[in-house]
């Protein structure tokens, strides 16, 4: 369970409100002004019983026969998500993964902005591979982070070395670390770490994939 202001939410329920948000964005681009719950959760991939009660933790919305407001139900989400201000960003690690997250384009409408790169390679510290933004050496991390009012840290090394630099980074004083690299990361319990472990995730879907030929092959 995660405490959102005196409220508390289901871990579970906290990993699917980005998608209701997204989903309601999606809907105000296209003029619209009110939404069904059956409408919502297909945008969202979820049940609508599961969306009903999602949005219950967060308060009571809707009205039977009308649906949901679009834009109020986006702003009580945005809020549950700490979204009201900007979110400052530090990715750590440039290489081609590292670029292509530096080079994201969807971080200011989302509530976050990157705010350093940092790297230990020759051939990377020093050049500018998005937004203006030079890559500074990961030997001055503590002061990047405080210099910039760093909030959260991308971590994008490679494994080994992946541990201590998170270890530094929350030693720094940032608790919230996205992580790609492909470890599991072993920080103090009041650390929230999100791992994206794409080889991982390929995996599961081989896994799936040779299953549903075994059967076809019956």
């Amino acid at each position: 369970m995660i405490e959102i202001g005196e409220v508390t939410v289901p871990a579970a329920t906290v990993a699917r409100l980005p998608y209701y948000l997204r989903a309601l964005r999606d809907l105000a681009s296209r003029g619209v002004t009110t939404t069904s719950s059956t409408e919502l959760a297909e945008a969202s991939g979820v049940g609508s019983a599961q969306l009903r009660k999602d949005l219950s933790y967060l308060g009571s919305f809707g009205t039977r026969g009308v649906g949901y407001d679009v834009e109020s139900l986006s702003s009580v989400i945005t809020t549950a998500l700490g979204l009201g201000s900007t979110h400052r960003l530090a990715i750590i690690g440039i290489g081609n993964l590292g670029q292509a997250l530096a080079n994201y384009s969807g971080y200011s409408s989302r509530g976050f902005e990157v705010a350093a790169l940092l790297d230990v390679a020759p051939s990377v510290v020093g050049t500018r591979p998005a937004g203006g933004l030079v890559v500074e050496h990961l030997d001055a991390l503590e002061e990047v982070l405080e210099r910039e009012a760093v909030t959260m840290v991308v971590l994008a090394t490679p494994g080994p070395p992946a541990q201590a630099v998170a270890e530094r980074v929350v030693a720094a004083g940032v608790k919230e670390i996205l992580c790609f690299a492909p470890v599991a990361l072993q920080l103090p319990d009041d650390v929230v770490v999100r791992s994206v472990d794409v080889g991982g995730e390929l995996q599961i879907l081989a896994f799936h994939a040779a299953a549903r030929a075994a059967t076809a092959a019956r």
